[in-house]
C-alpha cells in the first residue's frame, strides 16, 4: 500500500467529477461525433466499406457500454483490430472478390467474439494484474503519441500515394481552427462545467466554418470535410440499419484453418487494449471495473458483429478519455454514444458532415495532452532506472509496432529485470557446529536467477566432511532452484562428502530423486509451500 501511494503522489490520474445522467448525455453526444471519422478512417485500413466500420462502432459500443464491465468506458471500431483484419481482406479480395471476402471478415469477428467470451466465462481477466505500472504508463504514452501521430494525415488531400500537403490559405483555416477548438476545451471548463467544452467547441468551429461558407470567403467544406478527407471517393457517410446475416462461408476445416489465426489475433489484442483501458479508466475515476465481465460483454459485442455486418472493435482509449474527462461516469454516456451515431448516420448524415476536420482534429490533439503521461518525464530521475526503461521501451514498442507486443515485451523485460534482481539477493550466514561440518543458513528465493549465486557459495575442494544447508529462511521456487541442489549433492559425492538439507519443503523432496541416496533431509511438518514445477501439477 505503501507503494501505491508514492505512485499515486507522482502520477495524479484521477479527476473528480460526479456522476450525473445530463453530463453523462452531454458527454456521450460528444463522443459520438469523434467517433464517425474515426471509424470511417478505420474502415478503409481494414479495406471494407466505411458503413461497415460505423456498425461495428455502434454495435461495440453499445453492446459493451450494457453488458461491460467498465462503465463509463467507450468501445468501437479500432485501428488495432483492423490492422489485424487487413491482410484477410487483401487475401480473399483476390481469390472471392470484395464481397466474398467481407462475409470472411464477418465470420473471423464471430469466431473473435466467441474466444472473447470464452475468456471472460474461464475468469482470465484478473491476469491483468500481471501488468507492472510501468507498463501501464508506457502504454498510456505510446497510445497519446499514436494519437497524436494519426493526426498528422489529416493535413493531407487526396487519397494513396497521391496525397498532398495543403496549400497555405486551406492550412491556416485548419490550423486556426484548431487552435480555437483547443482554446475552447482547455478554459471553459474553468468557466463552467454545465456543458462539455469538446461539444462547444465542436459547435462554435462549426458554426464559424458555415459563415465562412455563407460569405463565400473560403470554401472549407471543399477542402477540410473529413469525409472525403478519408477518401476522396466518398462523398456522405449515410447507411441504413444494419441487418441480421449469417456470414456466407463455407463451414469447414478450411475455413477455421484460414479464419482461426486472425480471430484469435484480434481476440487477444481486443482483450488486451480494452482490459488496459479498463484498468487506466479505474485510475483516473477511483473505483473499480469488473475485468471477467468486460471481457464477455466484449466477446458478445463482437459476436453481435459477425451477424450483424460490423467489422469488430473494442475499447477506444481516445474516445473514452475523451468521455471521462468530459464527465461522462455511468453507462449512459456509452450507451448515447452508440445510439447518437446511429442515429447521426442514419438519419442526421448530411448535418454531421459539415462539421470541420479542424474541430475534430483539435479535440484529439486536446486528448493527447490529457492522455500523456507528463509526470513520467519530471520523475524519471527519482524511480528505478529499470522502472525508466520498462516506461520507455513500452513507450517505443507501442508506436513502432503495437499495444499487444507493447504489452508483451514490457511483461517480459519486467519479469527478467526481477528475476535478476531477485537473483542477487541471496546471502548465507556460515557457522561451524563441529570439527568436521560447516552450516550455510541460507536467506533468500533459490530459482533459475539465482543459482548461478547459490552454486557459487561453495568451495567444495576445502569443505569438511559434511555440508548443511539450512532453507528454513529460504524457498525454492522452480526447477532449476532442485537442479542446482542435485549439483551440489553430487559434487559433494565425487569428493566423499555428505550433503544434509535441513527444513526442505515436501515438494522439493519428492523431486529430489537424484540425490536420494546422498542427501539426508529434514522436513518440517505442515511445511506445503508448493513450486512451479510440471511434476507436481
Amino acid at each position: 500500500m505503501k507503494s501505491l501511494h508514492i505512485e499515486n503522489r507522482f502520477f495524479k490520474l484521477k479527476i473528480n467529477r460526479p456522476r450525473n445522467f445530463r453530463t453523462d448525455v452531454l458527454s456521450g453526444i460528444t463522443v459520438a461525433l469523434a467517433l464517425i471519422p474515426e471509424a470511417v478512417a478505420f474502415s478503409f485500413v481494414a479495406h471494407v466499406d466505411p458503413k461497415i466500420g460505423l456498425y461495428a462502432a455502434f454495435m461495440v459500443g453499445l453492446i459493451s457500454a450494457v453488458f461491460g464491465g467498465r462503465p463509463g468506458m467507450i468501445s468501437g471500431a479500432t485501428g488495432a483490430v483492423a490492422v489485424i483484419f487487413a491482410p484477410l481482406m487483401i487475401s480473399q479480395i483476390a481469390v472471392v472478390g470484395n464481397k466474398g471476402a467481407t462475409e470472411y471478415l464477418f465470420a473471423t469477428v464471430l469466431l473473435m467474439g466467441i474466444i472473447q467470451a470464452i475468456f471472460g466465462i474461464l475468469k482470465l481477466g484478473k491476469f491483468i494484474r500481471l501488468v507492472p505500472y510501468p507498463v501501464m504508463l508506457g502504454f498510456v504514452n505510446g497510445l497519446a503519441i499514436i494519437i497524436f501521430k494519426a493526426q498528422f494525415s489529416q493535413f493531407y488531400v487526396g487519397n494513396g500515394s497521391e496525397k498532398t500537403l495543403l496549400s497555405s490559405t486551406p492550412m491556416a483555416i485548419m490550423l486556426i481552427g484548431i487552435f480555437i477548438t483547443m482554446i475552447i476545451c482547455h478554459f471553459l471548463p474553468k468557466l463552467t462545467k454545465a456543458v462539455p467544452a469538446t461539444l462547444v467547441a465542436i459547435i462554435t468551429v462549426t458554426i464559424g466554418a458555415e459563415i465562412l461558407n455563407k460569405f463565400d470567403i473560403y470554401h472549407l467544406r471543399n477542402v477540410l470535410d473529413f469525409v472525403q478527407t478519408m477518401d476522396p471517393s466518398k462523398t456522405t457517410i449515410a447507411a441504413s440499419l444494419p441487418t441480421f446475416g449469417i456470414p456466407d462461408v463455407p463451414f469447414n476445416f478450411a475455413t477455421l484453418k484460414l479464419i482461426f489465426p486472425f480471430a484469435f489475433i484480434a481476440a487477444s489484442v481486443g482483450l488486451i487494449e480494452s482490459l488496459m483501458t479498463l484498468t487506466l479508466v479505474d485510475e483516473i475515476t477511483e473505483t473499480r471495473g469488473k475485468g471477467n465481465r468486460e471481457c464477455i460483454g466484449q466477446g458478445f459485442a463482437n459476436i453481435v458483429n459477425g451477424f450483424f455486418g460490423g467489422m469488430g472493435g473494442c475499447a477506444m482509449i481516445g474516445q473514452s478519455m475523451i468521455n471521462i474527462r468530459g464527465g461522462g461516469r455511468g453507462r449512459t454516456s456509452g450507451i448515447v454514444a452508440a445510439s447518437t451515431l446511429l442515429l447521426l448516420v442514419v438519419f442526421l448524415a448530411k448535418y454531421v458532415e459539415i462539421i470541420p476536420l479542424a474541430a475534430l482534429v483539435g479535440v484529439m490533439f486536446m486528448v493527447v495532452i490529457g492522455t500523456f503521461e507528463w509526470s513520467s518525464l519530471r520523475i524519471m530521475s527519482r524511480i528505478p532506472r529499470a522502472d525508466a526503461f520498462i516506461i520507455v521501451l513500452v513507450s517505443a514498442v507501442t508506436v513502432v509496432e503495437d499495444l499487444a507486443i507493447a504489452v508483451f515485451v514490457g511483461i517480459i523485460a519486467s519479469a527478467l529485470i526481477f528475476a535478476w534482481q531477485r537473483g542477487q539477493i541471496i546471502n548465507v550466514e556460515v557457522s561451524s557446529e563441529k570439527a568436521n561440518s560447516k552450516v550455510y543458513k541460507l536467506n533468500g528465493c533459490l530459482f533459475f536467477g539465482s543459482v548461478s549465486s547459490f552454486k557459487n557459495l561453495f568451495d567444495f575442494n576445502s569443505e569438511p566432511k559434511d555440508i548443511i544447508i539450512d532453507f528454513q529462511n529460504a524457498r525454492v521456487y522452480d526447477h532449476s532452484g532442485l537442479e542446482a541442489i542435485n549439483f551440489v549433492a553430487e559434487k559433494s559425492a565425487e569428493l566423499g562428502k555428505s550433503l544434509h538439507l535441513l527444513n526442505l519443503s515436501k515438494e522439493c523432496r519428492e523431486l529430489l530423486n537424484k540425490a536420494e541416496s546422498i542427501v539426508e533431509v529434514s522436513v518440517i511438518e505442515n511445511l506445503d509451500w508448493h513450486i512451479a514445477d510440471d511434476s507436481l501439477a
